[in-house]
């Protein structure tokens, strides 16, 4: 289970909507309580593809990311991306560059965007994959 602050959520969503049409991305880092996961911190990185359809972290982003994720004594809870045009769904893409089994994936759809849809994922190291609950602070399940 994932726990996200509102304002998280919203962080998230803001920034999605101003790299259309272009998918973003970022990290989600936090603390680990056995196997709930608690979103501290929200990193909105570069898609160094610039592309609607795929994405690819900024490295230099990324290595500051987890420079700060270890000064304030968080872990990599996960990463994120939008999918501008298509559902919140784990795509054979995501499926294929998901290298790490113990974070989470979030998908957030702007397919429609009076109504964005926030999904996240686990993958097992067979490459499967399994829907894992967030809940917002307010204790809302959004998937």
């Amino acid at each position: 289970m994932l726990r996200m602050k509102q304002s998280d959520y919203e962080k998230i969503l803001l920034h999605a909507m101003r790299q259309l049409p272009e998918e973003a991305c970022g990290l989600l880092a936090g603390s680990l309580d056995g196997e709930a996961k608690e979103i501290k911190k929200i990193y909105l990185l570069t898609n160094t593809k610039h592309s609607s359809t795929h994405y690819l972290m900024d490295i230099s982003e990324q290595l500051t990311a987890v420079r700060d994720m270890r000064k304030h004594g968080f872990v990599l809870l996960g990463s994120w991306h939008s999918h501008p045009d298509s559902p919140a769904e784990f795509s054979e893409e995501d499926r294929r560059l998901a290298y790490d089994t113990s974070i989470s994936y979030l998908v957030f759809s702007l397919m429609n965007r009076e109504a964005p849809q926030l999904k996240a994922y686990t993958v097992s190291r067979e490459k499967e994959v399994t829907e894992e609950p967030v809940i917002l602070e307010n204790c809302e399940t959004i998937s």
